[in-house]
């Protein structure tokens, strides 16, 4: 049980709970699947449950495939900045982007589910904005018209997704809390010298004011 006083304005947002990222699928988080009976239970202690869904058409340009000589977990230069090239995940349509079966409870309490990554020519980490860090998806707004102060955060990944959504929840005004245990990450090589991903995201959790639960 996760130990958190949960109150009016409270929202949990569960981020990416689906199949092509937990074993087995696409692009695949250690122990993705583990976590989602318990965020089941969490949901329904919640007083407004959001759920985001990755949404790819084929031919998004976050694919490596879509890019000559394209490699998985390289990266290419966008228009909005460097984007890590990833497998084909999460495809409209498909059983990978459908969410993870142990994940039935909450999908039964959500007030929302929010779909991002549908434009093909931008990739969308974050629930709030795609990673041209200008294009809202409108979760924002939504969560002020029903009064919430406060995300709490779990789902896939922790280094990337959820981190994105956290930090943007900072940004939009909104206290912001990571439930770590109820998170799985990919924990890639950083880039900069600086650790892993999840190395990075920590460093900025810090800097924001992101709360670690």
């Amino acid at each position: 049980m996760i130990d958190l006083d949960i109150r009016p304005g409270d929202a949990l947002v569960i981020v990416d709970p689906q199949n092509d990222f937990c074993p087995g699928g696409a692009l695949a988080v250690d122990g993705g699947d583990e976590i989602m009976a318990a965020i089941g239970n969490l949901a329904a202690r919640f007083p407004l449950v959001v759920v985001t869904q990755d949404w790819h058409p084929r031919g998004h340009k976050s694919f490596a495939s879509n890019h000559q000589g394209g490699v998985a977990f390289g990266t290419a230069e966008m228009p909005y900045g460097a984007q890590v090239l990833w497998p084909d995940h999460c495809v409209q349509g498909t059983a990978g982007a459908d969410f993870h079966p142990g994940l039935a409870a909450a999908l039964d309490r959500a007030d929302l589910i929010l779909r991002k990554g549908t434009n093909p020519a931008v990739d969308s980490y974050s629930a709030f904005y795609e990673n041209d860090r200008s294009t809202a998806t409108g979760l924002a707004g939504y969560l002020r018209d029903k009064k919430v102060s406060r995300c709490v955060f779990v789902g896939l990944a922790y280094d990337f997704c959820v981190a994105y959504s956290a930090l943007d929840a900072v940004r939009e005004g909104f206290a912001s809390v990571i439930a770590k245990d109820l998170t799985r990450a990919i924990a890639m090589p950083a880039g900069d010298g600086g650790g892993t991903t999840v190395d990075a995201a920590e460093r900025q959790f810090a800097e924001a004011g992101v709360a670690i639960l």
